[in-house]
């Protein structure tokens, strides 16, 4: 069975909000569209603490995009975004949400990040994606959302790890860094990943 996994796509990310995305916004119409040709829709949420450490408010003298040493991995220092419970940190408004079968959040750990969907970075701890998508039978996975160099990329990654196939459609993803998605893109179709449009998908 095919999935259609949301990533990340919050308003914090959306043009306008804390850590926008250009363009970002126009993701959302496609996303509308590709949920009726899906019969398992999931969603990941960031979901940080005001106190998360990937902020660099919370690092006196570093500002947004510094990268600093964290428990032994480089992290890069983030505006506050999507933090617990604040407008930003919620779906985009004109989402369809009423087809999202189960919401799995991430970041929620103030001590380390999360970008990908299914671990944090340093794989201690599942957010149970793998484990639910397993017993709803899925096997290929068609990734959307926020950001295709970032969280999208490494939710594909763990995805491809944990025995999936893995689908990138890229009219309903957008880069934070378009050059590091240039060489990201290779990667992914390197390791197997299909890269397609989202009018591969859509019944005509």
């Amino acid at each position: 069975m095919k999935a259609l996994v949301i990533v990340d796509a919050q308003i914090d990310f959306m043009p306008g909000g804390a850590l926008a995305i250009a363009n970002g916004d126009s993701i959302v119409p496609v996303i509308n569209k590709l949920l009726p040709e899906f019969e398992l829709v999931v969603a990941t949420q960031d979901w940080h603490p005001a106190n998360h450490t990937s902020f660099a408010s919370n690092h006196q003298g570093k500002k947004p995009f510094d990268i600093i040493e964290l428990f032994g991995m480089d992290q890069v220092l983030w505006p506050d975004h999507c933090v617990q419970g604040t407008k930003g940190a919620g779906f985009h408004p004109e989402m369809e949400t009423l087809k999202i079968t189960a919401i799995f959040r991430k970041g929620i750990n103030p001590e380390i990040d999360s970008y990908s969907g299914f671990f944090d970075n340093s794989h201690l701890h599942s957010t149970g994606l793998a484990g639910y998508l397993r017993e709803k039978g899925a096997t290929v996975l068609y990734f959307c959302g926020f950001a295709a160099d970032i969280c999208v990329y490494f939710s594909i990654i763990d995805a491809l790890n944990e025995g999936f196939k893995a689908v990138l459609v890229e009219d309903a993803t957008c880069p934070l860094n378009p050059d590091e998605f240039v060489k990201i893109r290779t990667e992914l179709q390197e390791k197997g990943v299909q890269i397609i449009r989202s009018n591969m998908i859509i019944s005509q």
